[in-house]
């Protein structure tokens, strides 16, 4: 039997729900691999509604613009990966396990999902590391913040942070290094394949070395406050 992953969104981040239609999916599934194929700066409405046979107005049904979408499936990847995290250490009672488990979550290449079967994970992964920051490094960004279009990220950030503090209740910066930790395992991925030279990792590596580096890094912040 086929399951299907439901993840509910911010309502205000569409202005149809593009979940309840085939159209909305197809308008999510192709945007992922549009913005993964040529970047967010050229991608267009006009260029997704060729794509998918529909027109542009069609688009426009669904979201106020490239960036709301993007937003949009930002959060939703955020939204994706705190779940994966919690069935990844739903059985692990070791905070120490636990942590590093997230971390190689956060630092290895992700598998497509079968039960989420319009959005692939993996390339929306790489969206994630080269655009995710576009969310939020706007002008806008403390009206999008009070419309709660960041909640998905904040609250893997509490997930994690609530982990650390698992680790050492008496570490002062749980949220801090929850935010490092996601942000340097992409900075990291980036730089291995394309700026090698600001990595100690070579770009025809796997991910083993960031995974290895940001456990070092993490559980040294740790030890030393303890």
């Amino acid at each position: 039997m086929e399951i299907n992953l439901h993840i509910k969104m911010n309502e205000k981040l569409f202005l149809k729900n593009p979940e309840h239609t085939e159209l909305g999916k197809k308008i999510i599934l192709h945007s992922i691999q549009l913005i993964y194929d040529n970047g967010f700066e050229v991608f267009t409405f006009k260029k997704l509604a060729t794509d998918i046979g529909t027109t542009e107005a069609g688009i426009y049904r669904y979201f106020e613009n490239k960036h709301r979408l993007l937003i949009y499936i930002v959060a939703w990847y955020w939204s994706w990966l705190e779940y994966r995290v919690a069935v990844h250490t739903r059985n692990i009672d070791d905070p120490v396990i636990k942590l590093k488990k997230v971390i190689e979550l956060l630092a290895t290449t992700i598998e497509d999902d079968i039960k989420t079967n319009y959005v692939d994970e993996t390339i929306l992964h790489q969206i994630i590391i080269t655009e995710g920051s576009k969310t939020y490094l706007t002008k806008k960004v403390s009206e999008d913040n009070k419309d709660q279009l960041f909640k998905p990220y904040k609250d893997l950030c509490a997930v994690i942070g609530n982990i650390i503090l698992e680790c050492n209740p008496s570490y002062k910066y749980p949220k801090s290094l929850a935010s490092t930790i996601i942000e340097m395992a992409h900075f990291q991925a980036f730089f291995m394949k394309n700026l090698p030279s600001l990595t100690d990792f070579a770009a025809n590596q796997n991910e083993t070395g960031i995974v290895l580096f940001l456990e070092d890094l993490v559980f040294s912040s740790i030890q030393k406050s303890v």
